[in-house]
């Protein structure tokens, strides 16, 4: 019963996630129709700039509140007023900080706009004129976390996926006002110097509207469920001294992921208006993000609670089933979409820039994120299985061996010739983040005692092993559709792409599940055989 409510939940939280990051690739696509990708000083300094409010946010509370919030409200839930109290006081402190972070980085906007765009003088006037615009942004993710994950705690999981959909509509909006009213411009051949204020109050302002629309509305759900927001500026005497020391590990963890932010910003804006750079890299991560977004973070996030309600009861045994369930089922389908990834990259990238040249250029670069995909998202679950322990100290320290072997690879990568820079630090990212993994696995495995790992390496290797033949097969499908050769099919236009895409992922899809099934993946009959059963009632 505890399994069908967690894969309820998985789905529900997947359906939205998936809707949301639809839009979100439509709406990549419109941007990179409208300022460029590869090559462009425009696309770079935006990318510059819009990336700057997260960076920020995450450094003040993002990690620190996905850390601390679900297991501190889960033990919460035991006050007499079912926590109440306990969520007006937290989200008030919360929102005073994070109010006062957003106050003062947008004052310091020139200084933070140097700090990531230094390397490359061109576009910085640009950078800094669309992060005044930008900035505010940092004070409505925080809301909209706050909110999200109270609902979350609260097993009210469909809001906090699905509101990002409204923030992708009307930064659509915004960006297809821009492209009529100033023109579209695919190539990225507009100056620096042609930007006018209007503009870039519009593409920028745009964006942050997006965000202020996606936190507020989540108000409207706190109130469907009975939660209803006073502000408490009486925090002295409800343990939130024990969330603060949690936070202070994991405040440091962000500390360390944004120092690396900054080192491979800086290295790949050597490349900018040459070739691919900070735009290609915010797209080629997006197409990475996809599947752990829809698959991993969905399956996770529903675990994550009843994970945090079984190490506050000391089940330790609980936990680390939960941990070896999670891990399974992500793989299965992980798996399949890393190897997808790597065989359709070019198409991929030919939907934001057609051509050989900007398909190869950006799709190097998807295939250097997707071959750590695997990697990536075990890595998230096992992060968040530490978050369940209340243990924030040991993920600051794998992080921390992360970081310095990601720099060290990244500075490297200043070496390379420009075509490579960003293909270079994309791969840094994968050897790092392997590494970190393995070392995580070791640290999880102390503190558990064991983590089911027999069971987990036979289920990763049969899926493994189940890839094979469709990537072998994908390679010839996409040669035959002429992804490799100047105006082939696949990657001459949009739509030849989408087609491609569509055909090889379906081909390789069916190869694996089939391949699977022969070799009696008990993950993948766990999921199918229900579904048979209901089909075959109907």
């Amino acid at each position: 019963m505890a399994e069908d409510r967690i894969g309820r939940a998985s789905v529900f939280l997947a359906s939205g996630t998936i809707v949301s990051r639809m839009l979100g690739f439509l709406k990549a696509i419109v941007l990179a129709g409208t300022i460029g990708v590869v090559g462009s000083a425009s696309a770079d300094a935006f990318a510059v700039a819009n990336g700057l409010p997260n960076t920020v946010y995450v450094i003040v509370a993002g990690g620190v509140l996905s850390a601390v919030l679900v297991p501190q409200i889960v033990r919460a839930s035991t006050h007499a007023d079912g926590g109440s109290g306990y969520i007006n006081k937290l989200l008030t402190l919360a929102l005073v900080v994070i109010g006062a972070a957003t106050v003062v980085a947008t004052a310091l906007a020139p200084v933070l706009a140097w700090i990531y765009a230094g390397s490359n003088p061109e576009i910085l006037p640009l950078a800094i004129a669309f992060a005044w615009w930008c900035l505010p942004q940092i004070f409505f993710y925080g809301l909209y976390t706050l909110l999200g994950e109270v609902l979350n705690a609260r097993r009210s999981f469909g809001p906090f996926t699905w509101v990002p959909v409204l923030n992708n509509i009307v930064a659509l909006i915004g960006l297809v006002a821009f492209g009529l009213l100033f023109g579209f411009d695919p190539e990225g051949d507009r100056s620096v110097g042609e930007w006018t204020p209007g503009m870039v109050a519009l593409l920028a302002g745009s964006a942050t509207l997006g965000i202020v629309a996606q936190a507020v509305v989540l108000f409207w759900f706190w109130r469907r469920i009975g939660l209803r927001y006073r502000p408490d500026f009486h925090w002295r005497g409800v343990g939130l001294s024990a969330a603060g020391r949690m936070a202070g590990w994991t405040f440091g963890m962000l500390l360390l992921t944004t120092l690396a932010g900054i080192v491979q910003t800086q290295v790949v804006l050597i490349a900018s208006n040459q070739a691919a750079s900070l735009a290609a890299i915010d797209a080629a991560w997006l197409v990475f993000m996809l599947p752990h977004s829809v698959i991993t973070v969905s399956i996770a996030t529903a675990y994550f609670t009843r994970m945090s309600e079984h190490a506050a009861g000391g089940a330790l045994d609980r936990v680390r089933d939960d941990l070896s369930s999670a891990v399974r089922g992500v793989s299965l389908i992980l798996v399949l979409a890393s190897a997808v990834l790597v065989v359709v990259a070019y198409p991929f990238a030919a939907v934001f820039q057609p051509g050989l040249a900007g398909a190869s250029a950006l799709g190097n670069v998807i295939i250097a994120f997707a071959i750590g995909l695997v990697g990536f998202s075990i890595l998230f679950i096992v992060q968040r299985t530490f978050y369940a322990l209340g243990d924030t100290r040991t993920p600051f320290f794998f992080t921390l061996f992360q970081v310095v072997v990601f720099s060290i690879g990244a500075l490297t990568c200043i070496f390379l010739p420009v075509e490579w820079i960003a293909v270079g630090v994309a791969l840094s990212t994968t050897i790092a983040t392997t590494a970190q993994l393995l070392l995580a696995i070791g640290l999880l495995r102390r503190r558990l005692d064991r983590i089911d790992g027999r069971r987990i390496i036979g289920s990763l290797a049969r899926d493994l092993a189940a890839a094979v033949v469709p990537v072998v097969a994908g390679l010839g499908l996409l040669a035959a559709l002429g992804g490799y050769t100047e105006g082939g099919f696949a990657i001459a236009d949009r739509i030849g792409a989408i087609v491609s895409m569509a055909a090889i992922g379906t081909a390789m899809a069916v190869l694996y599940f089939g391949l699977l099934w022969m070799l009696r993946s008990k993950e993948l009959r766990a999921f199918a055989e229900p579904l048979l059963r209901r089909v075959g009632r109907d």
